[in-house]
């Protein structure tokens, strides 16, 4: 599932191709991907309008509209942009399709149907009514607002660090990737992290996220030391450990760790 660097990078799609530029088209191929709207009434308060700026928090992307509404984008588990102009470019599983003035046009796709499409009045607004927490890489969130954040917090530390309403933007892979830099067991309950686990939590969840988007989100170009690499069972520690890499079912998500590095506390 598209995780915060990978909608990160969406959004810099978005803004290096489509923003400022007037769509004189609307296609919804797929009402299902439609959230509180319909094809018809999409196409009614977007036509004519352009996108004017862009905004992500957490794995939503909002693209706000130049005169009224923001166009907002969930990915899913397989959702994609593409910036075309030749029809035989255009993507399979196409949901929604803006044709811009240019001649040039803008589809959203989601083989998996997992994604949303919404017009909200106001990202903030949408926010707050979702609970949503901050987003991971938020200037505002220093370490006294992310340890705020887990406190009073009973359960496990992955799916804490998955709860969009305690931190936005971190998915399954990321968060093996944070506690396996962290050194740091995926079922450790977080009333047992000591203030300097949460400050490494902190520290290695922001540098993460930054390298992930700095690599463009291709695992081939991690660090060798990234656990993503090869997020594989029985696959070798690249912690240079020794060990090897073990899954563990946590909250109905499969954990990967290394037992050696990562002991439970």
């Amino acid at each position: 599932m598209p995780e915060l660097p990978d909608v990160e990078l969406f959004k810099s799609y978005i803004d290096s191709t489509s923003l400022h530029k007037s769509i004189t088209g609307v296609k919804a191929n797929d009402s299902y991907a439609l959230k509180g709207t319909d094809p018809g009434t999409l196409k009614k308060n977007i036509i004519g309008q352009n996108l004017a700026e862009s905004r992500r928090h957490g794995k939503y992307l909002f693209l706000n509209l130049s005169d009224h509404d923001t166009l907002l984008l969930h990915f899913g588990m397989t959702g994609h942009l593409r910036y075309f102009k030749n029809e035989e470019e255009k993507p399979d599983y196409m949901q929604l399709l803006l044709t811009f003035d240019n001649g040039y046009s803008l589809a959203y796709s989601c083989k998996r149907k997992l994604g949303e499409i919404r017009l909200v009045e106001d990202p903030d607004t949408f926010i707050s009514d979702n609970n949503m927490g901050p987003d991971a890489l938020d200037p505002d969130l220093d370490f006294d607002a992310f340890s705020k954040a887990f406190e009073g917090r009973r359960g496990m530390v992955k799916p804490a660090l998955m709860n969009q309403k305690i931190i936005a933007g971190i998915g399954n892979e990321y968060s093996d990737e944070i506690l396996f830099q962290t050194r740091i067991h995926p079922k450790t309950q977080v009333p047992d992290l000591e203030q300097s686990d949460l400050k490494s939590l902190y520290n290695i969840m922001q540098q993460v996220l930054i390298k992930a988007i700095d690599c463009r989100a291709d695992k081939d170009r991690f660090p060798g030391h990234f656990l993503l690499r090869n997020r594989e069972e029985d696959a070798e520690c690249p912690g240079g450990c020794g060990g090897t890499i073990q899954t563990a079912e946590v909250s109905g998500r499969t954990a990967y760790f290394c037992p050696d590095c990562q002991e439970k506390k």
